[in-house]
Parts: structure tokens; sequence; C-alpha cells
């Protein structure tokens, strides 16, 4: 079983440039460990940013949650946004892909 994660949230107007500094750094950080088995975007649309993960071997996050960059943008995520952060987890069975490195 594979791990598939979407998070959405609105940030506080005055907290963009410092949620989207602490993203960023997650990305440096991930290209430099180039963990395998796993994908992991960002999207933004003015205030709004959602982000995507999936590991393609295991039901498991570690290879990103474990990272001190993913730790220091999570620290305090709640107090930058409008409202509470949407987490959706789901535990699949990875059918077909394309894009996805090592799947």
């Amino acid at each position: 079983m594979q791990r598939v994660t979407l998070v959405r949230y609105v940030v506080k107007q005055e907290r963009l440039a410092e949620n989207e500094k602490l993203a960023r750094a997650v990305f440096t950080e991930l290209r430099a460990e180039a963990p395998r088995h796993m994908a992991y975007a960002l999207f933004k649309r003015d205030a709004e940013f959602v982000h995507l993960f999936v590991n393609t071997r295991l039901d498991d996050s570690d290879a990103l949650t474990t990272l001190p960059s993913f730790r220091a943008y999570a620290k305090d995520v709640n107090d930058r946004c409008e409202s509470p952060v949407e987490v959706t987890r789901l535990g699949l069975d990875l059918l077909e892909s394309f894009g996805f490195p090592d799947a």
C-alpha cells in the first residue's frame, strides 16, 4: 500500500513570504537528499497553498516529514494560516503511474 497526502490551506497575507520561504527550503533539502520512491509538489494561487505528497512504495511519509526543513515548516504552520490546515491522507494500492520516480 502506498501513501497519498493532500494538504490545503490559506496563509495570512502578512505571512505569505515566510510560508513560501519555509516551503522552498523543503524542496532545497529534498533535491540534496534525493529520497527514492516519492514525489512531492507545491502549488500556489494567491494565498492558497496545496501540497501533494506520494510515496510510491510504502504507506509512510517519513522521507519527507523527518527532514529538518520540513519540521521547521510544519512547526507553526497553523499560526501562519487563516484557518486550520486541511489534510487528506489515503493509503492506496498504486495501479499505474506516469512521471513518478521509481514507481
